[in-house]
């Protein structure tokens, strides 16, 4: 009989879709659209003004795997406070502007990798495009326009009745053709809404009708829960076709947590090279053992580890063998004892008190064998129940 290999295969499977055909702008030292990868970001909840918790939280946000932060700017405090942060940080700092022009200004003088403008609220935006197109490609600094549903230019809403896909569109490419008339396309486009299905209609327009790189996001998403139910079902229907170039979940939550879920989004459409992934039965009444904690306990002791594995822990011989023969790592369990595979193969059968004693263990193991330094973050690891 013929021996079938299981395992993770060794090619990385492909993206779920060829991107969009974007042109390709450097947020310091991150490109953004064409053929860069799809980067995550967030935005600090400090005060600016306040340089150490601001610098500490980007710290925090850098190691869990954010690229690009935004600060917000909404005092001359905080444009004060641009310079120091923009130097100090890891990653690049975007300064968000709303309401004051002067503030963009600063930020660019400051040093910052990009500014974020809404035009629906900076006073006179318009009349200021020309001076703001001159400072930002005298210092090489990309714009983003962010056209928010909550802040639409009143003329917009006046015209269109309410945040509709064509008036987040519209309110975007007016202000685009404004830089272009000086010469200026070192831009990035986000149309936010809080309703997931206006925000796609409004980014599949947005993409047939100019090659910008997008920044996709759902704005107001809500607590973490529904934030990231809305923001994964937005972000896969549109990353599906190939739409999308960078990506920020918002959360009512600690911006870890948006960084975590945005990685995670990614890693799942094989976007983003896969991490740790702990795929875990949803339990039934043919488990014999306790799933549920199992597979909790082997997350809590794998969190952090920083290796590209899949592990199994499965509750039944229903699905059980299976799973984890086809897994770098796993466990078949039944009748308080459970199966160790490893690359397919069963090393070893222990009693259940050991089985996420021994599934650590080899976890260590094999990401020793690949080379990869041991270390534990603030990251989870990607959990699939199946």
């Amino acid at each position: 009989m013929t021996s079938v290999a299981l395992g993770i295969p060794s090619v990385r499977t492909k993206p779920i879709a060829e991107r969009r055909a974007s042109r390709q702008i450097m947020v310091g030292s991150v490109p953004v659209g064409g053929d860069a990868p799809i980067s995550v970001q967030s935005m600090t909840t400090t005060v600016t003004a306040d340089v150490n918790a601001t610098l500490q939280q980007i710290a925090e946000l850098t190691a869990s795997g954010c690229q690009i932060v935004r600060v917000a700017v909404p005092s001359q405090d905080d444009a004060e406070a641009l310079p120091t942060i923009a130097r100090k940080s890891q990653i690049p700092v975007i300064a968000d502007i709303h309401f004051q022009p002067k503030y963009v200004f600063a930020a660019i003088e400051a040093g910052c990798a990009a500014v974020r403008v809404n035009p629906g609220n900076i006073k006179k935006f318009d009349d200021r495009v020309g001076e703001i197109a001159r400072a930002a490609a005298d210092h090489g600094v990309p714009i983003r326009i962010g056209v928010n549903a909550g802040s639409l230019d009143p003329r917009l809403l006046e015209k269109y009745g309410k945040a509709t896909p064509e008036a987040l569109v519209e309110s975007a490419l007016w202000e685009c053709s404004l830089f272009e008339e000086h010469g200026f396309r070192d831009i990035k486009i986000s149309v936010k809404h809080n309703d997931p299905v206006v925000m796609v209609q409004a980014y599949r327009l947005l993409a047939e009708r100019c090659d910008y790189p997008l920044h996709l996001g759902v704005t107001e998403a809500g607590p973490a829960f529904q934030g990231t139910i809305k923001s994964a079902v937005a972000f896969g229907a549109l990353l599906a076709e190939g739409i999308g170039d960078t990506i920020r979940v918002s959360l009512s939550a600690p911006p870890v947590e948006e960084v975590k879920v945005g990685a995670a989004i990614l890693e799942s459409l094989n976007l983003r090279e896969r991490g740790l992934e702990i795929v875990s039965c949803p339990s039934c009444g043919r488990a014999q053992v306790d799933v549920y904690t199992l597979a909790e306990q082997v997350q809590a002791g794998l969190t952090g580890l920083k290796v590209p594995l899949r592990v199994a822990v499965m509750g039944c011989v229903v699905n059980g063998p299976g799973e984890a023969r086809e897994a770098d790592l796993g466990v078949a369990s039944g009748n308080g004892k459970g199966q160790i595979f490893v690359r397919g193969e069963v090393i070893k059968t222990v009693p259940e008190s050991q089985i996420v004693e021994t599934l650590i263990e080899e976890a260590l193991r094999l990401a020793e064998e690949m080379g990869v330094e041991v270390g534990v973050d603030d990251a989870a690891p990607e959990v699939v129940v199946r």
